[in-house]
Formats: structure tokens, C-alpha cells, sequence
């Protein structure tokens, strides 16, 4: 399957938009040595990366859910939930 980081990305938020909600930056990226993407979260001090190997990639592609991802993102946000009360 052929897509773009930038293509990736752009599912990813459209797969997750309470990242945008929460004002989290994001950024992806793909690192050649380990041949993984790195997907990287950040607000304030607070800092996330993750790795997706290509078939999660693949398959967050054709609209199905990367569980690893997915946990991690509602993780990262859910520390916001509980430090901003």
C-alpha cells in the first residue's frame, strides 16, 4: 500500500480528533534504522512517541484502529483530563 507521511498523519487525526481537541501537537515521522514510524505528541512539557510498525500503519490506512495507538493517544489524553481538574 503506497501513502505518504503526510497521508498517514492526516488519518491518524481524522482517526483520533480529540488530539486536536486537546490542543496536542503532533508529529510523524519515519526512522530508516528501525523501520518504523514514530508518531510523537506533545503539549507543554508533556512529550509521547510511539512507534507503528507498517502493517499497523497499513491498517490505520484502510480505516481500521491501531489498538497499540490507540491506547497510547487515550492514555496521553487522559492525563490532561486529570490534570486539568
Amino acid at each position: 500500500m503506497g501513502y505518504t507521511i503526510a497521508n498517514l498523519q492526516g488519518k491518524i487525526m481524522e482517526m483520533y480528533p480529540e488530539i486536536a481537541q486537546y490542543g496536542v501537537e503532533s508529529n510523524l515521522t519515519f526512522d530508516r534504522g528501525k523501520k518504523t514510524y514514530v508518531f510523537k505528541l506533545t503539549k507543554g512539557p508533556h512529550e509521547l512517541s510511539t512507534y507503528i510498525d507498517k502493517a499497523d500503519a497499513d491498517a490505520c490506512m484502510g480505516g481500521k484502529e491501531c489498538i497499540h495507538l490507540g491506547i497510547q493517544i487515550r492514555q496521553f489524553l487522559e492525563n490532561f483530563k486529570e490534570g486539568e481538574k
